[in-house]
């Protein structure tokens, strides 16, 4: 049997109901896509979190044979005393860095773009520049 045909009256009140569906349609594939790809990111970020404390765990054995392989030569205390040494000039050199680069985004407020918005500001009224 053939299909019926419906009015224009009939398509148009159909109108809104399926554009609705079609909204609601998009709006469970955004969300699916959108939690899909969280999953996959978090996932990830596991997995470096595991890295960085498996790396951490790294480090302290290869301070540790760092100190072993000093005390073959010195007695224990002095090896480990000169590797933290070394660890403290690290730290050191880190922190006076940080300090520096942190100096250089204080404010974190955008002073410049302030100020040459604060130059337009005063040329458009006619005081400035």
């Amino acid at each position: 049997m053939p299909e019926e045909r419906r009015s224009i009256f009939r398509l148009i009140g159909d109108l809104p109901g399926a554009l609705m569906a079609l909204v609601r349609a998009e709006l469970d594939s955004l969300k699916n896509e959108i939690i899909g790809k969280l999953k996959a990111a978090g996932i990830g970020i596991g997995l470096f979190v595991g890295a960085g404390l498996f790396a951490f765990f790294l480090l302290a054995v290869l301070i540790t044979a760092a100190i072993l392989g000093i005390a073959t030569a010195l007695p224990a205390w002095l090896a480990a005393l000169i590797v933290a040494a070394g660890l403290l000039v690290i730290v050191i050199v880190l922190v006076l860095l940080g300090v520096a680069s942190l100096k250089k985004g204080l404010p974190p407020a955008p002073t410049e773009t302030i100020k040459s918005v604060q130059k337009d500001i005063s040329a458009i009224k006619g005081i400035g520049k």
